[in-house]
C-alpha cells in the first residue's frame, strides 16, 4: 500500500472541504482532499443556494454574527474565484419575501422584524396585502403581508465547489477519490489516513463529511452527533415573467435560477440515508408553490433532485478541534444554511489549525460541548 506524506489531509470534498483546501493552500500547506464520490456530489452539488443572512434557524441566535460575514465572504470570494479561475459562482444579489397567511404567521414575522431591520446592508420593510401586488402581480391574494429584505442574495452551488476545486488545484491541493476507513494516531496524536487503497502520513485531520459526520465516531471514541436531514427539490419551466426575487413561505421557497428554470422547495425529511426522489415531495411543494403564487399551476416540471444536509443533535455547527485529540478538527451541521455558512466555516476552521486569531463568537460551536456523549 501506497503512503503519501502531506500536511493535511481533508475528508470530504463539498463546499467546506474544498474551501479549506483552498484557504490552507494559500497559506502554503500542502493538502490532500479526500472524496468517497466525486466533488459536489450531494448536498453542495444541488442546493439552492440562498443567501440570506437574516432567516433561518439559529437565527437570530448564535449563528446571526456569521451569517452576516459569511455574505461578505461570498461577495468577496465571487471576484476572486472569477479572477483565478474564471468561474462565475453567479454570485447575485436578489431580495428575499417572505409571506404570512393568517394571523400568527404575521405576528411571527413582525416580530423578527425589528432586529432585522436593525442589521447594516441590509432594508427590510413590512409589505401590507395591497403592496405585495407592487412586487408581482402574481402573489396570492390570501396573502396578509410579508417581509422584503433587500440585500439577500443567490449563488450557484455547484458552480462555487467547481470554482474552489479548480482555484485549489491551481495552488497544489491533490484530490483523490477513495474511502476513508480510519485514521492513523499515536498517542492522542493524529499521524494519518488511511483509506481502501492508501494510507496517507500527515500532521492534521479536517473532518469535513457532511450528513456522514457520525460515521467517524468510531475513529475517535467520541460522539459525533451529525446526521442527514434530506431535502427535495423541483425545477419547473415556469410562465415569463422570471421572479427576480424569492418569495418564501412556512420554510418554502421558489425563484427563477441563473438556468431560466424555477426552483422551488424544500422538504425536510428524516428519511436517514436514502435520498430517492418521491411524489410525496414533488406534491407537497408544489401545493406549497401554489400557494403563494397560484398562476404557477401551469408551470412545468423538468427535474427533481434530492440532498442530504448535515444537521447537530442541537441544530448548531460542530466547528473546531476533537476533544481529546491533537490535529483532528471537524467542521460540520450547517443544515439548510450549508450554502451561506460552508466558506466561512472553511475559513476559521483553518485559522484554527493555524493558530491564526478568529474575531467572531465561535464558544458555542466548540465540539467539546458534546464530551459526556463518548462511545462504548
Amino acid at each position: 500500500m501506497s503512503i503519501t506524506k502531506v500536511d493535511v489531509v481533508i475528508v470530504g470534498g463539498g463546499n467546506i472541504g474544498t474551501a479549506a483546501g483552498y484557504f490552507l493552500s494559500k497559506l502554503g500547506k500542502k493538502v490532500i482532499i479526500i472524496e468517497r464520490d466525486s466533488i459536489g456530489a450531494h448536498a453542495s452539488g444541488f442546493a439552492y443556494g440562498s443567501l440570506n443572512p437574516l432567516g433561518g434557524i439559529g437565527i437570530p441566535g448564535p449563528i446571526l454574527p456569521l451569517a452576516i460575514e459569511a455574505m461578505k465572504l461570498h461577495e468577496y470570494m465571487h471576484q476572486l474565484l472569477i479572477a483565478e479561475t474564471g468561474i462565475d459562482t453567479q454570485f447575485n444579489k436578489k431580495p428575499n419575501l417572505t409571506l404570512a397567511f393568517n394571523e400568527e404567521e404575521e405576528v411571527n414575522l413582525k416580530e423578527r422584524f425589528s432586529w432585522q431591520q436593525a442589521q447594516q446592508d441590509y432594508r427590510v420593510k413590512w409589505l401590507q396585502h395591497e403592496d405585495l401586488k407592487s412586487i408581482d402581480s402574481r402573489i396570492s391574494n390570501q396573502a396578509l403581508g410579508g417581509v422584503l429584505i433587500e440585500g439577500t442574495a443567490e449563488v450557484d452551488s455547484y458552480r462555487l465547489v467547481l470554482a474552489l476545486t479548480q482555484a485549489a488545484e491551481k495552488q497544489g491541493v491533490e484530490y483523490r477519490l477513495d474511502q476513508v476507513i480510519g485514521l492513523k494516531t499515536k498517542l492522542s496524536k493524529v499521524t494519518g489516513v488511511i483509506t481502501k487503497t492508501s494510507e496517507f502520513e500527515c500532521e492534521q485531520v479536517l473532518l469535513a463529511t457532511g450528513p456522514w459526520g457520525g460515521e467517524t465516531s468510531k475513529w475517535l471514541n467520541i460522539e459525533i452527533p451529525v446526521g442527514p436531514l434530506k431535502g427535495q427539490i423541483i425545477r419547473l419551466q415556469a410562465p415569463d415573467p422570471r421572479l427576480e426575487f424569492t418569495i418564501g413561505w412556512s420554510g418554502n421557497y421558489a425563484t427563477t435560477k441563473s438556468d431560466g428554470l424555477l426552483w422551488a422547495g424544500t422538504t425536510e425529511e428524516e428519511a436517514g440515508f436514502n435520498d430517492s426522489l418521491t411524489t410525496e415531495a414533488r406534491d407537497s411543494i408544489m401545493k406549497a408553490l401554489l400557494t403563494m403564487m397560484p398562476d404557477m399551476e401551469s408551470a412545468r416540471l423538468i427535474t427533481q433532485t434530492a440532498c442530504l444536509r448535515p444537521v447537530s443533535s442541537d441544530g448548531l455547527l460542530l466547528l473546531g478541534q476533537i476533544p481529546s485529540w491533537e490535529g483532528i478538527y471537524a467542521a460540520n451541521g450547517a443544515g439548510r444554511k450549508g450554502i451561506l455558512l460552508g466558506l466561512l466555516m472553511a475559513k476559521i476552521v483553518t485559522d484554527l489549525m493555524l493558530d491564526i486569531p478568529i474575531d467572531l463568537p465561535i464558544n458555542p460551536f466548540r465540539v467539546d460541548r458534546f464530551t459526556d456523549l463518548t462511545t462504548n
